[in-house]
Formats: structure tokens, C-alpha cells, sequence
């Protein structure tokens, strides 16, 4: 190789070193959450199991004294559920053959203003994680509830609203770790056999596979603020052995079994109700028609069709119904 052409090659491989230098330094930007919500659900659910979530669907318990309007949130700032798309088509198609309400979903903030949620009768966080509604947005959702309407949460619905004591209260707590895991089958027992938003289990207890949720002490309203209809029965050596592990046994005080772990629950903000359910973690739970129909009659009482009563549980005395032996 003559001396030009060394000269030439050399130059061009230093150019090379530079951008490839250059392009290593700079900053890719974090993906969007329409980036990742895409990568995360890819085109679920598929066929089949849009047949099996079909199947599965329920039917309303009260036909509905008016038009109601949905709005359904599923945007992530933290975990994404893999089963948010499973729920929105869920619930999409109760609205189709229940004919209890209609249905937008929505995954930017801007949907909470206060002249934008006067079309809707109730907000539905769907599996949301760590959720940040800036004040104005935070006082749309307060007032809207305050006011007579409803709030329905699905599982991580109770991952929400760090620094925002109001909007966790509204839930009912915050998340705080899942000792019993999505691939588990746990035992459930009824609080409240005859509530009628516990009617789809036909007064027995039951077992089912789900990740499930305990929450923070200081953030959760407990029984004497809610009406708990569905909690883990801690009489199962199955639920107990959980939080005997080297993990969770110095996070609680006292014995195990006496660990209260509240699943479903209701209660009433303002003139508003709440209806929340940590069930939902998993894909399946969406073709589960007791699951599905245990979650439209949360619906419907947020919507205020279904009367329920919410009085606390704590000023009650209700013989719960356990789960039968696995």
C-alpha cells in the first residue's frame, strides 16, 4: 500500500474511533410509556384468550336507573401488570353485553380535569402503579368522588399516590410487599357471607391463584373505616407459612395466623363509594367468571346502583366464612 492510501486508511479509521466514541457518550433517552406498555403487552390478549375472558363474562345483578359512563386509567409509572390489557378488554366487553355502562380508556393525566370527568359516573384504576397527578389533578379526583361518584380500584390500584395521604386514604391503603405470590394458591375466606357484592362466591369461602397484597400499617384504613367482604383466611397453614420465612417473620407483631389481610373492600368517601379488590394480578384472573362477577357488583355499587351497605366493619359482628380444606 502506497503512502497516500496508508495515510487515507489511517484517517478514516481515527474518524471511525471518534463517532463510535462520540455515540457511546450519548445519552439515550428512558423509552416512553407508550414504549413501554407496547413492549410489555405486545398484542395481548390474543384470540383465545379473549374466547375464554367471552365466556366467562357476568351478568348485571340490577339494571342500571340511568346511563353511566366509565373512565378506565391504566397508565404505569412503576411495575406494569402484564394483565391491564386483559382487564380493559374485560371490562370493555362487560360494557357491551351487561349494558350497565359504557367505556373509555384513557392512560395520560390529562383526563383528570374537573370539567372532563363530569361525563363520568365512575374512574377505574386498573392495575396503575405509582401514580403522580400533579395538585390540580389530585383535586379533580377528590372532588369527583367527594361529590357522589365512584372510585373501583383492581389489584396494584393500592400502588398509587406516594406523598398524596389523600388519594391513599381514598384506596385504602398502599401497597407494602406480596408475601403470598402470583404462582401460590391461597385460601380466602368471606368477611361478610350475605354482603351482596360477595354474592357471586355463594356464601363459602374458596381458593384461588393470585398475588396478593398486605399494605402499609400507617396507611391503611382498616376495618374500622371499611367494609371488608373478602381477606386471606390465616387459618390455612398454606397462607401462614408465608410470612414464617426468613423475609417477612419481623414485619409483623404477634402470631401468623392472627396477620389481618383484608382482599376486597368497600367504603364511602363523601357523598362517592369506593370499591376496590386486590385480585387481578394475573392474566387468568380476567377469565374467571366468579371473579368477574364479584368485581361488576363492585362496579355496580360504585356506580350507585347496587346498594350495599358500607357501614365499618369494625362496628359489626359478622361470622366470616372459611375457606374448606385444599
Amino acid at each position: 500500500m502506497n503512502k497516500p492510501c496508508l495515510l487515507a486508511l489511517l484517517t478514516l479509521l481515527s474518524l471511525c474511533s471518534v463517532i463510535s466514541a462520540r455515540d457511546k457518550n450519548k445519552k439515550v433517552p428512558p423509552p416512553t410509556w407508550k414504549e413501554k406498555a407496547a413492549a410489555r403487552f405486545g398484542d395481548t390478549p390474543h384470540p383465545d384468550q379473549k374466547a375464554k375472558i367471552d365466556a366467562a363474562l357476568p351478568t348485571a345483578t340490577v339494571q342500571p336507573k340511568k346511563d353511566h359512563k366509565i373512565l378506565v386509567f391504566w397508565r404505569c409509572e412503576g411495575f406494569i401488570h402484564t394483565s391491564i390489557p386483559f382487564g380493559n378488554y374485560a371490562i370493555e366487553e362487560i360494557a357491551k353485553t351487561s349494558k350497565v355502562f359504557s367505556v373509555d380508556l384513557a392512560d395520560s393525566y390529562d383526563v383528570f380535569t374537573a370539567k372532563n370527568l363530569t361525563q363520568y359516573d365512575a374512574i377505574l384504576f386498573n392495575s396503575t402503579t405509582h401514580l403522580t397527578p400533579n395538585q390540580e389533578q389530585r383535586r379533580a379526583i377528590l372532588d369527583f368522588v367527594k361529590g357522589g361518584k365512584g372510585i373501583i380500584g383492581f389489584h396494584a390500584a393500592a400502588d398509587n399516590f406516594g406523598g398524596w395521604d389523600d388519594g391513599i386514604a381514598m384506596i385504602g391503603g398502599i401497597f407494602n410487599g406480596h408475601p403470598w405470590t402470583a404462582g401460590g394458591k391461597w385460601a380466602f375466606k368471606l368477611d361478610d357471607p350475605d354482603h351482596p357484592l360477595n354474592a357471586a362466591f355463594k356464601g363459602k369461602g374458596f381458593w384461588h391463584t393470585d398475588e396478593i397484597y398486605w399494605y402499609k400499617p400507617e396507611s391503611f384504613q382498616g376495618r374500622e373505616k371499611l367494609r371488608v367482604l373478602l381477606s386471606l383466611d390465616m387459618s390455612k397453614e398454606k397462607n401462614i407459612k408465608q410470612l414464617e420465612n426468613g423475609r417477612y417473620k419481623d414485619k409483623f407483631k404477634g402470631a401468623a395466623k392472627e396477620v389481618d389481610v383484608p382482599v376486597s373492600w368497600i367504603h364511602e368517601v363523601g357523598k362517592g363509594r369506593v370499591f376496590f379488590t386486590n385480585l387481578g394480578h394475573r392474566d387468568d384472573t380476567f377469565w374467571n367468571p366468579v371473579v368477574l362477577q364479584h368485581m361488576l357488583d363492585g362496579i355496580q355499587y360504585a356506580l350507585g346502583d347496587l346498594k350495599a351497605d358500607a357501614t365499618p366493619s369494625a362496628a359489626l359482628h359478622q361470622k366470616p366464612a372459611l375457606a374448606p380444606a385444599e
